[in-house]
């Protein structure tokens, strides 16, 4: 059984509580991620996505320099990187979310999402058969 570890993102962008709303916005722009972890001193202490901005943020009339807290989620599901990837699988079914964000003592170290398992779950033949029809230019048409 995989370790999250083995499938997880480590090189994870992240936010502080000293950026505002619109600094985040700018970084799922810029990085065209959904989701950004938020950090205080190493420590992960939220989450701010995409759906996080638009319902407590614009929809409740908080303007852009709003401070991260006021609209990111910080009840948090986490998962170690010793955890298995069924393990990871069941929380994210269970809680209905699609990053997990991995953990060691409190500190983020990495993120494992619904396509890291995605990914994984192919079969040799399935992950062959996939990549030849990718690659596989198509002839032209014959009269």
């Amino acid at each position: 059984m995989e370790k999250i570890r083995d499938i997880m993102t480590e090189d994870v962008e992240c936010c502080t509580l000293l950026d505002n709303v619109y600094e985040v916005a700018v970084k799922m722009k810029e990085l065209n991620v959904g989701a950004i972890p938020i950090v205080d001193n190493e420590k992960l202490v939220g989450m701010i996505t995409d759906r996080d901005i638009v319902i407590r943020g614009v929809a409740e009339k908080n303007p852009p320099s709003s401070k991260v807290e006021k609209v990111m989620s910080d009840e948090l599901i986490t998962i170690s990187a010793d955890a298995t990837s069924r393990e990871a699988a069941r929380l994210m079914a269970e809680h209905q979310i699609r990053r997990l964000p991995v953990v060691d003592d409190g500190k983020l170290i990495g993120i494992v999402s619904l396509g890291d398992f995605a990914i994984r779950e192919l079969t040799d033949d399935q992950a062959k058969e996939a990549l030849t029809q990718i690659s596989e230019q198509t002839a032209p048409p014959q009269h």
